[in-house]
Formats: C-alpha cells, sequence, structure tokens
C-alpha cells in the first residue's frame, strides 16, 4: 500500500470517529480579534523579541520561583482559567512569567527515580548535584534514613543560600507549604529524610536507623526546623527573611497553637524536646528581630525597622489561596509575602538570594482538586509579576521553573473559551447557543481537565456529570486509576527566565543546571 493511500486511510478511520460535526454561521467565541489583529500581534512579539538581547550583566540579586507541581498542563490551565475569571475566551492569556524572554526545560529525574519527589529535585537545583528520593541537600552516597550527624555533614551539599550568604548577600525563604516542607528546606537544611522535620518525627520515619544511632552514640543529626534556627553564624545572620507555614513544628507539645489552640479540637505544639524556637529565632538574632503568625502583625512589620522576620501563619501547611479569605486570623498572600521579602532584602547592599515556593499548587494536585491547584498557580504568577515589578532587570535575575509535574490533563476536543473546569463541549451549536457535552464511548460526559490517577478514580461506571458541578472548588476530577492521592509524573517541565545570564537559559537542561545558572549569575 503506498504512503498516501495509507494516510487516506487512517484519516478516514479517525473521522468515522468522530461525532457528526455541526458548524455554527457565527463562532460560538466572540472574540476581540479581526484577521488583522492576529497578523499586528505577531508583528508586535517580533518587535518586543528584536529588543532581548543577552544581558551579561554580573546578578546583583537572584529569585529562584519555584511552582511546586506546576507542569505544563498546569500552566496551561491556568493561563486560560485566569484569562476566563478576567471575562475572555481564556487561550489568548499569558501568565506574567510567560512574556520572560528566556526558556528552557528542565529534565527532572532524580539519581534514583525516574518521577521524582520534591526533594531530590529541588537538592538539584539548589547545589547542582542529583540526590536521591527523600534526601535534601546531601549527595546520592548517603545511606537511607542516615541519621548520624557526622556522616551527614561529611556528605552535604553547599547550597546556592549558604554560597550567596558567604559572599555577604542576604537571603530569604518563602513559601506557602510549611518552611520545613522539602522544597524551601533544602536550601537551609542537610538531611537524609525529607520528613524529619521537628525532632519528633524521628519516632515517626526510619525510627529503627534512629534507635540504632542512639544506640552507637553518635550525634543524631538535627530536625529540620532546628536546623533553620541554628544555622552557621555566617547563614544566621544572612538569613533575614522565613516565612510560610509550619508553625507547630516550632512549638513544644506542651504549648497551645496561638490560633487554634482554644478550638473544639485544640491543636499543640509537635515538639519533644521542650523548646519554643520561634522565641529562639528573637533570641538569637537581636533587638531588631520579628516573629508574625497572623495577617495584622505581618501587616506592621515595616521592613525599615525589621532586620529579621519569621513568619509562621499555619500549624501546618498556609491556607490554600481559595481558602485563604476565611482564614481565623487571617494570612498573607504568596503576593504580599514575596513583596515583604524583597523590601527586607533589597536593604542590603550586596544584594540578595531570595526562594519563593507556591507550594499548594501540588497538594491540591495530590487531592485530585484541579480547580485550587490552578488557582494557586494564578497566585503564583502574581508573586512573580510583583517580584518582577519592583526589581531592576539589570541586576536582578529571576527564575521560574517547577520541581516536577502531575498527571493532570487537558483533553477531549472543547471548543475556545469553554469554561476549563466544566464539562468538555466541542462543537457549538447552529445558533450559537450553548451545547450539550461531547459523550465519551460509555455514553457519559467529561471533564476537559482530569488526572491519570488518584482519589477521583470511579469504580465500575462513571458517574453521569451532567447535573454535577464540576466547576465547584471543591469537586475532584476524574481519573482512571485509584490511588488515595494522585502521583507526580515524570515529563520535563518549563523554566523561564529574564535578567543578567538569564540567556543561559535555553534548550533542554538538566535540572541541576538551574544552579550552575545562578551561580554563574552571581560570579561565584
Amino acid at each position: 500500500m503506498s504512503e498516501l493511500c495509507c494516510k487516506a486511510m487512517l484519516s478516514a478511520i479517525a473521522l468515522a470517529c468522530l461525532a457528526p460535526v455541526v458548524f455554527s454561521a457565527t463562532p460560538v467565541v466572540q472574540g476581540p480579534e479581526s484577521v488583522q489583529d492576529w497578523y499586528d500581534g505577531g508583528q508586535k512579539f517580533i518587535a518586543e523579541s528584536r529588543k532581548n538581547v543577552p544581558n551579561n550583566r554580573q546578578a546583583k540579586n537572584v529569585i529562584l520561583f519555584v511552582g511546586d507541581g506546576m507542569g505544563i498542563s498546569t500552566i496551561t490551565a491556568s493561563r486560560i482559567l485566569d484569562g476566563q475569571l478576567h471575562g475572555k475566551p481564556g487561550e489568548e492569556n499569558r501568565l506574567s512569567f510567560e512574556s520572560f524572554p528566556n526558556v528552557g526545560l528542565s529534565k527532572t529525574y532524580s539519581w534514583d527515580q525516574q518521577t521524582s519527589d520534591s526533594a531530590p529535585t529541588m537538592t538539584a537545583m539548589v547545589t547542582g548535584y542529583k540526590a536521591r528520593e527523600g534526601m535534601l541537600s546531601v549527595n546520592h552516597l548517603t545511606s537511607r534514613g542516615e541519621c548520624d550527624a557526622s556522616v551527614i555533614a561529611a556528605n552535604a551539599l553547599p547550597t546556592i543560600l549558604e554560597q550567596a550568604a558567604a559572599a555577604g548577600k542576604a537571603t530569604g525563604v518563602v513559601s506557602t507549604a510549611r518552611i520545613t516542607h522539602a522544597t524551601p528546606a533544602a536550601t537551609y537544611a542537610h538531611t537524609a529524610v525529607r520528613d524529619w522535620e521537628s525532632d519528633s518525627d524521628f519516632n515517626s520515619f526510619f525510627a529503627d536507623n534512629v534507635t540504632a544511632c542512639k544506640a552507637a552514640g553518635v550525634t543524631l543529626v538535627k530536625d529540620i526546623a532546628r536546623q533553620l534556627i541554628e544555622l552557621s553564624p555566617t547563614v544566621r545572620d544572612s538569613l533575614r527573611v522565613a516565612m510560610g507555614g509550619g508553625r507547630t513544628y516550632f512549638l513544644p507539645k506542651t504549648a497551645l497553637d496561638p490560633e487554634y489552640g482554644t478550638s473544639a479540637t485544640p491543636v499543640k505544639g509537635r515538639r519533644s524536646d521542650g523548646r519554643d524556637l520561634t522565641a529562639e529565632w528573637l533570641g538569637s538574632r537581636g533587638g531588631r528581630a520579628a516573629y508574625v503568625w497572623n495577617k495584622d502583625q505581618f501587616d506592621a512589620i515595616d521592613p525599615a525597622n525589621t532586620d529579621y522576620l519569621l513568619g509562621l501563619f499555619e500549624p501546618s501547611h498556609a491556607q490554600y489561596e481559595a481558602d485563604r479569605a476565611s482564614d481565623k486570623a487571617g494570612e498573607p498572600s504568596l503576593t504580599e509575602m514575596t513583596e515583604k521579602a524583597i523590601r527586607m532584602l533589597e536593604k542590603s547592599r550586596k544584594g540578595y538570594f531570595l526562594h519563593v515556593e507556591g507550594g499548594r499548587i501540588d497538594h491540591a494536585h495530590h487531592a485530585g482538586n484541579a480547580k485550587r491547584a490552578l488557582l494557586d498557580t494564578i497566585e503564583f504568577a502574581r508573586a512573580v509579576a510583583k517580584a518582577y515589578a519592583i526589581t531592576d532587570p539589570n541586576d536582578t535575575l529571576i527564575i521560574v521553573t517547577a520541581d516536577h509535574s502531575h498527571t493532570f490533563t487537558i483533553a477531549g476536543y472543547p471548543h475556545r473559551g469553554n469554561d476549563i473546569v466544566g464539562l468538555a463541549k466541542e462543537v457549538p451549536a447552529v445558533d450559537g447557543a450553548a451545547t450539550a457535552p461531547t459523550r465519551a464511548g460509555d455514553g457519559m460526559p467529561y471533564t476537559t481537565l482530569g488526572y491519570q490517577n488518584g482519589p477521583g478514580a470511579v469504580a465500575g461506571t462513571r458517574a453521569d456529570l451532567t447535573s454535577v458541578d464540576t466547576t465547584a472548588l471543591g469537586y475532584r476530577q476524574q481519573a482512571v486509576v485509584p490511588l488515595g492521592a494522585e502521583t507526580h509524573a515524570g515529563e520535563d517541565v518549563a523554566i523561564y527566565a529574564t535578567g543578567p545570564k538569564a540567556h543561559l537559559v535555553h534548550g533542554s537542561m538538566e535540572q541541576n543546571w538551574i544552579y550552575h545558572v545562578m551561580r554563574e549569575a552571581f560570579g561565584f
């Protein structure tokens, strides 16, 4: 059979599989474009692109934004949702960082994982080395569950934050996850077990190893919260800002949480050693240090009069952006924390390194809850926009990327402008009215967004979604493989960069090369 005949047969089969198409005389989406608009848009892009010349200056400041779990499909869906929230079809929209001039792809596998978790992926970005699953800023020679502090010290990998501190720069870490969680913790902590966030966690993770370490009389590696407080003098003096969640990991078990300690189910600290690390933060950093745990306290902080700021706004992770307004004591948005951090750090004459994580994008995906993930991504993009607006692109390198992706898909053939969190609707009706949902092979409608695995999986016959509000905030998209939590995915993620040395971000890159770009920009 000739190639031409083969192609014709395949085309015929493909067409036979589609439902009959009824085209509208008038497009269902009345977009703002004319034929000329499309051409003019392309010419505008070219004109703007001509201005993009390599900035070979040395960076005074570097900001590393990590959208945890923010794969390319997440960016696409968030872009569309953001546009639709502003009354537009959505597809033509761009998130703030999508206009950055330099883009690459990051290969996210770790030393021992085809699909990685956040610990080795962030370790790669901040140390320049591929590491093992579950380990933070230690090399791949480190044994699983290693708890001997001397072994951890021998295998520790210096991070870009620590190197910035050694160069006399100010540093900061901001996250919507616990500040002791894997991604932010990789910048300042060294441990073989990412779950050792407080000393009580030694009883829950690799407890047999810990028992063996104690029996051998070796010094036990410090938990991550303690590592944040007991930094080396150089890094301690450098770390001006640490904000996120995880308050109970810093408080003793005898202490009631200041926000939820009097609730029906009182929340207490997690520390077994009786230490209040928030008080130790204040005591070790002098009179111009502050600790805040609610929005009013945060708002009252004047960067001009504060040199060190610890903000812990929830017992565990911060609220999702969609739920933040109803928080009991109030908490700042990621954008607000980012701006406050920059205002704190920009006082340093030698510059700064700042890491900002949109940590709850990942958590919403694990829950199979696309809408919360997308809304957190939109807020993450706002934080990037704020950082770009208040810094000088001539001396500040901004990198935006993800640690890994998720099994999150955008599928079917929905028409342009179709509600991205709604049911897939393929073909506009003849009169241009709303169309009926597309039916799958089982006769049921389906959503445009879905997951390959996760808690939304259906045993047996799929539910009929015709009368289900799939746009609801808490809706869990249907999945194929049933799991208690949706998993990460292994495809490449995007890297966006602007500022000094941003042109070094290009093509397909190993994830650990991101560290080398930042190092080169700093001139280390």
